[in-house]
Formats: C-alpha cells, structure tokens, sequence
C-alpha cells in the first residue's frame, strides 16, 4: 500500500474508532480523543517518546488560551444568572418590544443571555418566564419557545466566550474578532429564520399547552427578589464582545506601533477582555448586590466545575489536530479537495454535521471536525477573516440535525411536555434551520472576503 492510501485509511480509522469509542463503549471523549491520536502516532511510524511529546505539546498549546478564556467566562456567566442578570435582561426586552413583538423580544433574549450562560443553564432560567406569557394568549407554548430557543441555540455555537466557538477558534487559530463579527452577521438571520418565522409556523402545526406539573414546579421555586438594571445586565453582555472587537478592529485600521492600537489590542486581547468583565461582574452583580466576598468566590469556584470537562476535551481535540497535521493527511485532503472542488466551508461544515448526527454533542462535534481541519488550514492558503467565517461555518455543522442522542433535545422534550416524535418536529427542525441558514449565510458572506 502507497503512502497516500495509507495515510486516508488511517484517518479513516481513526474516525470510525473515535466515534465507536464514544458511542458504543460510553468511553469519555478526552480518553477517547487521547487514546485515537497514540493510535495515529503509531500508525504514521512516529517513535512512542516523540507521540508523548507532541501529546504534552499540544495540550499545553492548546489549553494555554482556552482554559483561560473558558474559565473567565464561565465565571462572570454564573455571578450574572446567581444574581439574577439573566432574567432581568429577559423581561426588560419582553418589556421594551411590547406584546405585539414579545416574539422577537424572546429571540433577542436568547441571543444574548447565552452569550455568557451554558445554553441547558439558561433554558432553566428563561423557559419558565414564557408559561404565564402562554397561558394568558392561549396560544401554543411553542409559539414563545421556539424563537427564544433559536436565539439561545445560535449563540451557543456562534459567538465566544461559549466553549464550542472558543474551542473551534483556538484548534485552527482563528481571531476571535472575527469570530463575532460573522457570528453576528450569519447567527441573526439563523436566529430570525429559526426562531420568531418556524416559531409562528410550527405553533399553528403542533398545540403545546403549558404543562402543569411544570407549573407547579416554578410555583414552588419562585423566589421574591430584586432583579438588577435591565442596563447594567445588557452593557455587561455585551461589554466582552466589544472589548475583542476593538483589538480586531485597531489592527485594521492603525498602524503598527500606533500607542492606541497598542492599548486596544490590550485590553481586547480575549483574556484580558474577559478578566476585567469578570471583575466588574464579581463587583457589580455580586459585592454592589450584598453578596459576601466568600460568597462570590464559592460562586466562582462552582462556575469552574462543568468548565473543566470542556477544557480537556478541547486540548485532547488539540492533540488529535496535531497527530494529524504530524501525519500529512492535511496534503493529502487538500490535493482530494482540489480535485473535487469542495470548498473548505463546506467540508468543515459536513464534517461536523456527521459527527454531530452520530455523537449528539455540539461541543464535541465542533472540536473534532476543527482537529479534521486544522491539517487542511495548514495546507491551503486562508486568510484571518476566512478562518473566522471557517469557525461559523463549522459551527453550522454542528448546530445542526439535534436527535436523540443530544442531551438539549431531552431538556427541550421534559421543558415542553411534548412526545419525542413533536420534539423531532419543532425542536431538531428549529435546530437544523438554525444550522443550515447559517452555513448558507457563511457562504454568501465568503464572496465577500
């Protein structure tokens, strides 16, 4: 067997041994992802001593960024929702968008809320808002749900500081200005598409009451408290994005050496951008509301826990990369790629999307189809813009065809009191929308960069 060939089938391999260890062993995805990449090592000739060298290499390059970023994150999402930000943010848009608009109010809830809080956090958080709205219009829970789902679901994958993007952006060392900036631009017409547009549709095709049992439970958990500003939560939400929009944007625009591109390239670099929101949340969401310095620092403590799964998995899909681009499967895809004319966008997005479709997991789908791309980002010629639109488009992919075997659709199915068969109608169609405007927004998008 030439070397090409061998090199396809160890890819090949590769794949289907990952996917088999995560689906039919239960194996957790790190062990998984480390246990395939020695595999790949071997298979390629690399000497054992140097297969345990890259691994250290690639988990510390990959794990120097994201455990930051990830870890901030997490930490100034949890102060926001203990304190009540989350919710806030919600009602002040229902508020401001009027009933006539509390549609689309509830789409741009979602859209924001989740760019600090884990998508299963917040759909705890604001799903139980929108009961009472249901029951006073009579209409379908659905009608309310779907756009503030499709909101929640765009951001999730689209726009750090969420794991999936953060991950995908360091594998392939995308900008993460970038990042946002076609996050932005494909994940609102993904959200409007999928959220208030099918919402309308598909209320009228399925009948979801509020379920009573759930009402009884938000009964019994309601907790009278002060809320805080509607502005305090939305200028803390959105301060992060802007910060890392302004170290993209100087770099654009000033030159080099330029003593206000060298502040905004500062404090827009991700993990000073995100320490100094951390801090200003600690203090405004936390120390200005009565909360105790132990109080905040145990809250913090806490936000790390289901932070630090992701960031293992992350450095392992890091070192599956690695293993590859060491293998040259990158040449090899790339030389396949030209011959058939597929785009990069769409063998990222394909990608994910089958990973996705036999996983179920998001987050994982979209590491491991950025660690099948990054030998390819190594071979072609991308621009930092393209990575950006690279890591959306990836995103897409794994956004996209939620089933069964995705831990979200089981959270949509208790919170919507509906069979699995409507769950598959509205929540993986909401879903799949979702993923597949934004891959064709991603595409209109590339004519342009």
């Amino acid at each position: 067997m030439d070397s090409t060939a061998w090199l396809i089938t160890v890819s090949i391999f590769a794949l289907v041994l990952l996917l088999f260890l995560v689906l039919r062993t239960k194996l957790q995805a790190f062990i998984a992802l480390l246990i395939v990449s020695i595999l790949v090592g071997l298979a390629i000739g690399m000497p054992p001593s140097e297969i345990v060298a890259t691994i250290e290499d690639a988990m510390g390059g990959t794990l120097g960024f994201v455990a930051l970023v990830i870890g901030l994150g997490s930490m100034f999402g949890e102060v926001l929702r203990v304190s009540g930000g989350s919710e806030r943010l919600a009602l002040g848009l229902i508020q401001k968008f009027g009933e006539k608009n509390i549609v689309w109010a509830l789409g741009f809830s979602g859209f924001l809320v989740s760019i600090a809080v884990y998508i299963d956090v917040a759909i705890i958080i604001l799903v139980p808002l929108i009961y009472s709205i249901a029951l006073k219009s009579k209409k379908s829970l659905l009608y309310y749900g779907i756009p503030l789902c499709a909101g929640l679901s765009v951001t999730h994958t689209f726009l750090p500081p969420t794991p999936g993007p953060i991950a995908t952006a360091s594998i392939i060392n995308a900008d993460l200005g970038w990042v946002i900036i076609f996050g932005i631009i494909c994940g609102i017409p993904a959200m409007i598409v999928a959220g208030p547009l099918f919402g309308r549709f598909i209320s009228k095709k399925v009948f979801v009451p509020v379920p009573e049992h759930i009402l009884r439970e938000t009964e019994n958990q309601t907790v009278n408290r002060e809320l805080p500003s509607f502005r305090s939560a939305i200028l803390i939400i959105l301060l992060p994005l802007v910060l890392i929009l302004t170290n993209t944007t100087a770099e654009i625009l000033l030159p080099e050496g330029n003593t206000i591109r060298t502040v905004l390239t500062f404090i827009g670099n991700p993990i000073v951008a995100l320490l100094i929101v951390c801090l200003l949340t600690f203090w405004i969401f936390g120390t200005r509301r009565g909360y105790s310095r132990e109080e905040v620092q145990k809250i913090a403590t806490k936000a790390m826990e289901p932070a630090g799964v992701i960031m293992l998995v992350t450095g392992a899909g890091g070192v599956f990369g690695k293993m590859l681009i060491a293998s040259g499967i990158g040449d090899v895809l790339a030389d396949a790629m030209q011959a058939i004319n597929m785009p990069l966008l769409l063998f990222g997005f394909l990608t994910a999307s089958i990973i996705r479709i036999s996983q179920g997991s998001g987050t994982v789908s979209m590491i491991t189809a950025s660690s099948l791309v990054a030998p390819l980002v190594e071979s072609f010629q991308v621009s930092e813009p393209m990575l950006g639109l690279l890591v959306i488009a990836i995103a897409c992919g794994g956004t996209a065809f939620s089933h069964v075997n995705d831990s979200g659709f089981w959270m949509a199915n208790r919170y919507f009191d509906m069979s699995v068969k409507d769950t598959l109608r509205t929540w993986t169609v909401m879903k799949t929308i979702v993923g597949l405007t934004g891959f064709v927004m991603c595409c209109i998008v590339s004519l342009f960069i």
